[in-house]
Protein backbone atom coordinates (compact mmCIF):
# COMPACT_ATOMS: atom_id res chain seq x y z
CA UNK A 1 0.00 0.00 0.00
CA UNK A 2 1.17 3.15 -0.84
CA UNK A 3 1.42 6.05 2.06
CA UNK A 4 0.44 9.28 0.45
CA UNK A 5 1.43 12.46 2.38
CA UNK A 6 0.00 15.58 2.49
CA UNK A 7 1.07 18.48 0.01
CA UNK A 8 1.97 21.20 1.54
CA UNK A 9 1.38 24.96 -1.03
CA UNK A 10 1.93 28.30 0.66
CA UNK A 11 -0.94 30.68 -1.32
CA UNK A 12 0.26 34.30 -1.56
CA UNK A 13 -2.77 36.38 -2.30
CA UNK A 14 -4.23 39.47 -0.30
CA UNK A 15 -7.84 39.03 -2.20
CA UNK A 16 -10.24 37.22 0.01
CA UNK A 17 -11.92 36.08 -3.06
CA UNK A 18 -9.60 34.54 -5.07
CA UNK A 19 -8.02 33.02 -1.63
CA UNK A 20 -11.25 31.18 -1.59
CA UNK A 21 -11.43 30.42 -4.90
CA UNK A 22 -7.92 28.95 -4.91
CA UNK A 23 -8.85 26.25 -1.87
CA UNK A 24 -11.98 25.59 -3.41
CA UNK A 25 -10.66 24.45 -6.59
CA UNK A 26 -7.69 23.04 -5.37
CA UNK A 27 -9.88 20.79 -2.64
CA UNK A 28 -12.15 19.59 -5.77
CA UNK A 29 -8.78 17.89 -6.90
CA UNK A 30 -9.35 15.42 -4.10
CA UNK A 31 -5.78 15.17 -3.26
CA UNK A 32 -4.19 15.38 0.41
CA UNK A 33 -3.32 19.25 0.20
CA UNK A 34 -2.65 21.07 3.23
CA UNK A 35 -2.83 25.37 1.95
CA UNK A 36 -1.06 27.57 3.92
CA UNK A 37 -1.96 31.30 3.59
CA UNK A 38 0.28 34.67 3.26
CA UNK A 39 -1.78 37.30 2.77
CA UNK A 40 1.25 39.54 2.11
CA UNK A 41 4.75 39.64 1.07
CA UNK A 42 6.47 40.26 4.21
CA UNK A 43 4.29 37.40 5.78
CA UNK A 44 5.13 34.83 3.12
CA UNK A 45 8.48 35.31 3.68
CA UNK A 46 8.21 35.12 7.25
CA UNK A 47 6.43 31.72 6.90
CA UNK A 48 8.83 30.53 4.28
CA UNK A 49 11.72 31.21 6.81
CA UNK A 50 10.04 30.23 9.67
CA UNK A 51 10.23 33.58 11.33
CA UNK A 52 7.92 34.48 14.54
CA UNK A 53 4.70 32.68 14.94
CA UNK A 54 5.47 30.45 11.88
CA UNK A 55 9.17 29.09 13.46
CA UNK A 56 6.79 25.63 13.44
CA UNK A 57 5.94 25.98 9.39
CA UNK A 58 6.39 23.22 7.44
CA UNK A 59 8.50 24.22 4.26
CA UNK A 60 5.65 24.01 0.71
CA UNK A 61 6.34 22.09 -1.32
CA UNK A 62 4.95 24.34 -3.87
CA UNK A 63 4.49 28.22 -3.48
CA UNK A 64 1.20 30.13 -5.41
CA UNK A 65 1.97 34.11 -6.03
CA UNK A 66 0.12 36.68 -6.73
CA UNK A 67 2.57 39.80 -7.80
CA UNK A 68 0.05 42.58 -6.62
CA UNK A 69 0.70 42.18 -3.10
CA UNK A 70 1.00 44.98 -0.57
CA UNK A 71 4.00 45.10 1.78
CA UNK A 72 6.34 43.73 -0.59
CA UNK A 73 5.50 42.93 -4.02
CA UNK A 74 5.41 39.51 -5.36
CA UNK A 75 8.29 40.22 -7.56
CA UNK A 76 10.41 41.06 -4.63
CA UNK A 77 9.04 37.88 -2.83
CA UNK A 78 9.95 35.89 -6.26
CA UNK A 79 13.63 37.74 -5.88
CA UNK A 80 14.19 36.89 -2.27
CA UNK A 81 13.41 33.54 -2.91
CA UNK A 82 15.31 32.53 -5.78
CA UNK A 83 18.10 34.59 -4.15
CA UNK A 84 18.10 32.37 -0.80
CA UNK A 85 20.30 29.27 -1.43
CA UNK A 86 17.45 26.85 0.89
CA UNK A 87 14.59 28.57 -0.39
CA UNK A 88 15.29 28.68 -4.50
CA UNK A 89 14.64 24.51 -4.71
CA UNK A 90 10.37 25.19 -3.75
CA UNK A 91 9.17 25.75 -7.36
CA UNK A 92 7.22 29.37 -7.64
CA UNK A 93 3.91 29.29 -9.52
CA UNK A 94 2.83 33.18 -10.32
CA UNK A 95 -0.84 33.22 -10.51
CA UNK A 96 -2.19 36.74 -10.91
CA UNK A 97 -4.58 38.69 -12.64
CA UNK A 98 -1.86 40.26 -14.62
CA UNK A 99 -1.74 39.24 -18.45
CA UNK A 100 0.98 41.99 -19.21
CA UNK A 101 4.47 40.87 -21.04
CA UNK A 102 6.32 43.18 -18.75
CA UNK A 103 5.39 40.68 -15.94
CA UNK A 104 5.76 37.86 -17.30
CA UNK A 105 9.17 38.40 -18.44
CA UNK A 106 10.19 39.83 -15.17
CA UNK A 107 8.82 36.98 -13.21
CA UNK A 108 10.94 34.83 -15.77
CA UNK A 109 14.46 36.62 -15.38
CA UNK A 110 13.57 36.35 -11.33
CA UNK A 111 13.81 32.55 -12.42
CA UNK A 112 9.78 31.58 -11.36
CA UNK A 113 8.55 28.13 -12.14
CA UNK A 114 5.73 28.99 -14.04
CA UNK A 115 3.60 32.01 -14.98
CA UNK A 116 -0.22 31.51 -15.03
CA UNK A 117 -3.11 34.36 -15.67
CA UNK A 118 -6.15 33.67 -13.02
CA UNK A 119 -8.99 33.62 -15.72
CA UNK A 120 -12.21 35.80 -14.64
CA UNK A 121 -14.56 32.31 -15.01
CA UNK A 122 -14.80 30.60 -11.75
CA UNK A 123 -15.20 27.17 -13.90
CA UNK A 124 -12.19 28.20 -15.95
CA UNK A 125 -9.88 29.31 -13.28
CA UNK A 126 -10.98 25.90 -10.92
CA UNK A 127 -9.83 24.17 -14.22
CA UNK A 128 -6.33 26.12 -14.82
CA UNK A 129 -5.84 25.22 -10.74
CA UNK A 130 -6.73 21.57 -11.25
CA UNK A 131 -4.15 21.12 -14.01
CA UNK A 132 -1.69 23.27 -12.82
CA UNK A 133 -2.33 21.02 -9.79
CA UNK A 134 -2.12 17.63 -11.82
CA UNK A 135 1.40 18.74 -13.55
CA UNK A 136 3.15 19.85 -10.45
CA UNK A 137 1.97 16.80 -8.59
CA UNK A 138 1.17 14.15 -10.47
CA UNK A 139 3.99 15.23 -13.56
CA UNK A 140 6.77 16.42 -11.94
CA UNK A 141 9.19 15.14 -9.44
CA UNK A 142 9.23 17.74 -6.90
CA UNK A 143 12.90 18.60 -4.87
CA UNK A 144 13.13 16.67 -2.04
CA UNK A 145 12.63 18.65 1.26
CA UNK A 146 15.99 18.55 3.21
Amino acid sequence: MVEMKAIEILLVDDSPSDVFLTQHALNSMRMLNKVHVASDGVEALAFLRREGQYSHANIPDLILLDLNLPRKSGLEVLAEIKADPVLRMIPVVVLTTSSLDEDALKAYALHVNCFITKPFDFEQFKKVVSLMGEFWFAVVKLPPKS
